[in-house]
């Protein structure tokens, strides 16, 4: 079964940047679409960013476009979510989802089956 795995969470100030991977172990994840959900203290999970497994495709929610992109590196079989221009209310833990059905315009979350353990970001000064 597939295995997703997070990293490059942690501690930035306001207006600073972070670059998270999402890297898989078995088959890899070039064969699916890739999407980044986060989910904060208190509230519902939600969709940031997916992209196809093309990479032609890619999606992002209103709160973070313009400041965040998601990328994949086909060689190193890798999804890129790179933040920029952190907001306090982008404080919550990542997560790295993969999935095979069918690719939308918005992540929906039931289309992702294998999901990561998460990763924590904080935004605070």
């Amino acid at each position: 079964q597939l295995q997703v795995v997070e990293s490059g969470g942690g501690l930035v100030q306001p207006g600073g940047s972070l670059r998270l991977s999402c890297v898989a172990s078995g088959f890899g994840l070039n064969y699916y679409h890739i999407g980044w959900f986060r989910q904060a203290p208190g509230k519902e999970r939600e969709g940031v960013s997916c992209i196809s497994s093309s990479g032609g495709g890619t999606n992002y929610a209103d709160s973070v476009k313009g400041r965040f992109t998601i990328s994949r590196d086909s060689a190193k079989s890798t999804v890129y979510l790179q933040m920029n221009s952190l907001k306090p209310e982008d404080t919550a833990v990542y997560y790295c989802a993969a999935g095979a059905y069918p690719f939308k315009e918005v992540c929906y979350a039931p289309d992702f089956t294998s999901w990561g353990q998460g990763t924590q970001v904080t935004v605070s000064s």
